[in-house]
């Protein structure tokens, strides 16, 4: 089914799943029913009990005490998602917040908001302030499939919550899940309301060149796949007077007009071809076109010369283009990037004479560097990135799927060359690494043991023919767990680390000697994960 439409059968019963929300209470004696912040917060779904009322209860009144905590007396921007069960758990936590006497800030119009408009929501009131500063949730399981939730927090910094704060969160809502007398407050008044849309797409101009993709006169199309930013598009559009056509702008929490991914779910995950098979066979009517996931953090670029990119392909490409783009950036801003991320991102790095800082998986980490300049760009393998201003001031420090694609249609209006051609370039320059991430089922068990794995447990000296160089267990930019391993030789690399979100375990591997080099990295590193897996 990979590719195609879903079938009737396949589709969420959202009553269903609602109705398990309120009704089914979790066992926080049971390990996969309490609180767990992975990589991007707390996810799970309500038929699993592992997303219900009492999680987003415990969460936000754990967040709450974490604001006075740390002295955090501003507003709180609130944002949901598409989502089914976004919408009750909005409604949960709208409860605790203004019981708890916080100012929450929510969409104008009562619609929804992408994790990017948060980020500026969030950037932009704190902005030359010292005191009651503000901070951020996003409900949100990001591309995950119709019947899971999610829940994150996101400090003054604008960005996702690093280790410590997601750790006292935790901790803290967990507690709370076992007593017996939490339960939803009386509601206390109401939100605040605030324009998302405007704020932030009154301000594009300021991080994007839209006035030559406007004067470049693009037949452009976005799709937003029923997400977040469903209402942003037209707005831009018409903002910008650009000729662009939108796809999928209406909600549907059953996301039937997505085509199943690989696995059989549906999944709004905009860099896998099985699930933009429906845009990527409308790229001959385009110049250009582009989709975010459903909180609109993640972009998947589809050119008109090499259809869907790799998103390690767009991330060497918008960096190659931004550093010689951008006068307004300090000479001394550097290159952000995950460590299973391509090393096609190193040379051009390299060529452009940039410092690169390469770091765990985890959007976390570029949030100092992208705060205060030090990092003009920060990118993930998984199609997350964000970049400065064009003035080289902060514009989020969370992924923005939004200007990721309007950035590719400046690059096209500026150069004439669509992402695609121009990665085609950067081939004959630095040569053309060959990458590919498989996604493998993982019990919890089995991923609890990949994230300890470490280079004593590999016996091999060698890999795909080649002797094992290195073997990384923390990333180089900043010496931080990687939550896995990684092993280098002088041909290629691979990596395997636990999903943060789903119950698989990510094998990412890259050969500098092609395809037939790449599938033998592959077949041995799944062997070594294997017998590491299975061993006691």
């Amino acid at each position: 089914m990979a590719g195609k439409p879903p079938t009737p059968e396949m589709l969420a019963d959202i009553p269903k799943l609602i109705t398990a929300y309120f009704v089914e209470e979790p066992d926080p004696g049971i390990e996969t029913q309490r609180v767990s912040f992975g990589t991007s917060g707390h996810r799970g779904s309500s038929l699993k009990c592992t997303f219900n009322e009492r999680h987003i209860l415990a969460i936000t009144e754990a967040i709450c005490d974490y604001r006075s905590a740390q002295g955090i007396d501003g507003p709180l921007f609130l944002a949901k998602d598409t989502h089914a069960l976004s919408e009750p758990a909005f409604e949960s936590a709208v409860a605790v917040l203004l019981h708890r006497g916080v100012e929450v800030m929510t969409d104008l119009h009562g619609g929804y908001t992408p994790t990017p408009a948060l980020s500026h929501a969030i950037l932009t009131y704190n902005r030359h302030r010292a005191t009651e500063l503000a901070d951020g949730i996003v409900i949100t399981p990001s591309h995950n499939p119709p019947e899971d939730g999610g829940f994150k927090y996101n400090p003054p910094d604008g960005g996702p919550a690093d280790t410590s704060a997601t750790q006292w969160i935790q901790n803290r809502a967990n507690a709370l899940l076992g007593d017996r007398q939490l339960q939803r407050p009386a509601t206390r008044g109401k939100p605040h309301p605030y324009d998302y849309v405007s704020h932030y797409v009154n301000d594009l101009a300021s991080v994007v060149d839209m006035e030559a993709v406007r004067d470049a006169r693009l037949e452009l199309c976005a799709d937003p796949l029923g997400g977040a930013g469903v209402a942003y598009w037209a707005r831009i559009a018409d903002k910008y007077r650009l000729n662009l056509t939108i796809q999928h702008d209406h909600v549907d929490p059953t996301f039937r007009f997505m085509s199943v991914d690989w696995d059989g779910k549906i999944r709004m995950d905009c860099s896998s071809p099985y699930a933009m098979a429906g845009l990527i066979a409308l790229k001959d009517k385009f110049d250009l076109a582009f989709a975010c996931d459903t909180d609109h953090d993640r972009h998947g670029i589809v050119a008109h010369s090499a259809g869907l990119l790799n998103p390690n392909h767009y991330l060497a490409v918008a960096i190659s283009y931004l550093f010689a783009n951008r006068p307004g950036w300090s000479g001394a801003a550097g290159v952000g990037k995950t460590l299973v991320s391509s090393v096609m991102i190193d040379r051009v790095a390299n060529s452009l004479k940039r410092p690169l800082v390469e770091v765990p998986v985890g959007f976390k980490w570029f949030v100092p560097g992208l705060l205060d300049g030090s990092l003009g760009f920060g990118g993930e393998e998984s199609a997350g990135a964000s970049f400065l201003r064009r003035d080289g001031s902060a514009w989020t420090t969370d992924k923005d799927g939004i200007i990721l694609g309007l950035l590719a249609a400046e690059v096209l209006a500026r150069t004439g060359r669509d992402p695609g051609v121009v990665y085609k370039g950067l081939t004959e320059q630095f040569g053309a690494p060959v990458y590919e991430r498989i996604d493998a089922p993982a019990t919890p068990e089995q991923k609890a043991k990949l994230a300890k794995l470490s280079p004593g447990q590999v016996t091999a000296k060698e890999l795909a023919g080649d002797p094992i160089e290195a073997m990384l267990t923390t990333a180089p930019g900043n010496g931080a767990s990687i939550g896995g391993l990684k092993v280098v030789t002088a041909r290629g690399w691979f990596a395997a680390r636990p999903s943060g979100t789903e119950n698989v375990y990510k094998l990412y591997a890259e050969s500098l000697a092609g395809v037939e080099h790449l599938r033998a990295l592959q077949r041995e590193a799944q062997a070594l994960v294997s017998r590491a897996l299975e061993a006691r």
